[in-house]
């Protein structure tokens, strides 16, 4: 229950990432005038800022506070950010006002999206270790990944629901049901999270005071430039190709129809979720480093291809997706499953959460700069240059992985702490080790000191 109470919940952030796919289009219909392109960026980049600001405060949260208090407030930042996006009006009817609030609405969601990150990755790769120690990778991806991405078909497959219910003259009422149903997602798994066990894990390796973060910077600042390089470089591509698509497929089709984008739109999701499954499957035996590697060399492949012959591919609609769906997928089975699975696996149990939120975190930043970039690249280069530039991110990727993301496959998580809490000994750090909070597993103090003399 823990591992699924932990990471289901980023089913509702796979939805809000996905919520401006559609709504961008809907709102450009609505209001062709003034949702500019400048104000969809600002709008869909909200959700980024707030990802970025939830990451980093979250994940230092997490450790010291607890994994619990974490999950529990990213929750209710979600439903509460949720709830202000369907009620989003301009004061006296302002059309500006509407896009203003919808954007603090959207960035509060974002500290609550951003913040599941840490806190739901951390319990679940934890818990999973003490359950399922051979197939913690797998199962960590099929519970995050994987329900991760499961949001974008599923907020697709809503729209159009909504859109059949409504009718293409109530689209107002459309993006709104679709916005409400996004605050119903993270409560599915409120009651569960309120009653979740902390790990063995963290009771027995939290650091709550004093924590030696230059010591820590010594010891993983390679594995920080990798799992930051390589999130960063991934997030530039997949983040504004997730929020723009259905603006790319729309710019295809012939006279821009909602539905059919939508349809589209469908399929591409559908083409990209297999990857998260194979990725899963190809964790274990060809390890996380090779396979995050075969990820970024599907966005060498497919974006070459789209992006050299972009005008032929964009007359045939079906072969155009599929590619499209391709691309995404190989960055579903590679950077996507396996960026996660390290940031979760290389560091300390009492640093993951802040490692790992520092490095979602330059992700995001770089979904930020790849969405803010995306319309000025298709200004001004075209719009074969996003993929042109998804390829060149994948060579970028593969470099960054190959030589300085660590591979974790098979490696107990409690080793690794053992080895901290030594290394922590060994240049002088002195301090309380454990959960204070929970006196069944730490009956007196710990400290690094104390252990490297038990262990000796």
């Amino acid at each position: 229950m823990t591992i699924a109470a932990a990471a289901f919940g980023l089913i509702s952030d796979g939805y809000q990432n996905n919520l401006m796919t559609m709504a961008n289009v809907v709102l450009k219909k609505l209001y062709p005038k003034d949702y500019t392109p400048d104000v969809s960026t600002r709008v869909s980049n909200a959700l980024l800022v707030g990802a970025v600001l939830g990451q980093i405060s979250v994940g230092l949260l997490c450790d010291r506070i607890g994994r619990k208090a974490a999950l529990v407030a990213t929750t209710l930042l979600i439903v509460i950010g949720a709830t202000l996006g369907t009620a989003a009006h301009g004061a006296h009817g302002s059309v500006q006002g509407l896009f203003w609030f919808l954007t603090v609405a959207r960035g509060i969601t974002g500290v609550g999206v951003g913040g599941e990150y840490p806190a739901s990755s951390t319990s679940a790769s934890e818990a999973a270790n003490e359950k399922l120690l051979k197939n913690r990778g797998p199962v960590f991806i099929m519970v995050t990944n994987f329900v991760l991405s499961f949001g974008g078909p599923l907020a697709v497959s809503v729209f159009l629901i909504v859109l059949s219910a409504a009718g293409e003259n109530h689209l107002s009422t459309v993006w709104r049901v679709c916005f409400g149903i996004g605050i119903l997602l993270p409560l599915t798994v409120f009651y569960f999270r309120m009653r979740m066990l902390t790990t063995q894990l963290f009771r027995k390796g939290a650091i709550k005071r004093r924590v030696p973060y230059w010591l820590v910077l010594k010891r993983y600042w390679k594995t920080l430039i990798g799992t930051c390089g390589a999130w960063f470089l991934y997030d530039f591509v997949t983040f504004p190709n997730g929020v723009f698509s259905g603006t790319i497929i729309s710019s295809v089709i012939k006279d821009g129809d909602i539905k059919q984008t939508a349809e589209w739109q469908l399929l591409l999701g559908a083409i990209a979720l297999p990857g998260v499954i194979v990725g899963a499957l190809l964790c274990n035996p060809l390890g996380r480093r090779n396979t995050m590697i075969l990820g970024f060399s599907g966005y060498l492949v497919f974006g070459l291809i789209i992006g050299c012959a972009y005008d032929q591919i964009t007359r045939i609609i079906p072969l155009f997706v599929i590619f499209y769906g391709l691309m995404q997928s190989f960055g579903n089975l590679g950077p996507g499953d396996m960026l996660g699975l390290v940031s979760a696996e290389s560091f300390a149990t009492s640093v993951r959460g802040t490692c790992y939120g520092l490095s979602a975190a330059i992700g995001k930043t770089g979904a930020a700069v790849g969405t803010q970039a995306f319309t000025p690249i298709q200004t001004n280069l075209g719009k074969k240059w996003t993929f042109i530039i998804a390829a060149i991110c994948g060579v970028s990727g593969i470099v960054v992985t190959y030589f300085f993301v660590p591979d974790m496959t098979g490696v107990d998580l409690a080793d690794e702490d053992e080895k901290f809490l030594q290394y922590l000994a060994d240049n002088g750090w002195e301090g309380k080790v454990g959960d204070d909070g929970d006196d069944e597993v730490l009956d007196d103090d710990m400290s690094s000191n104390s252990i490297a003399e038990k262990k000796a």
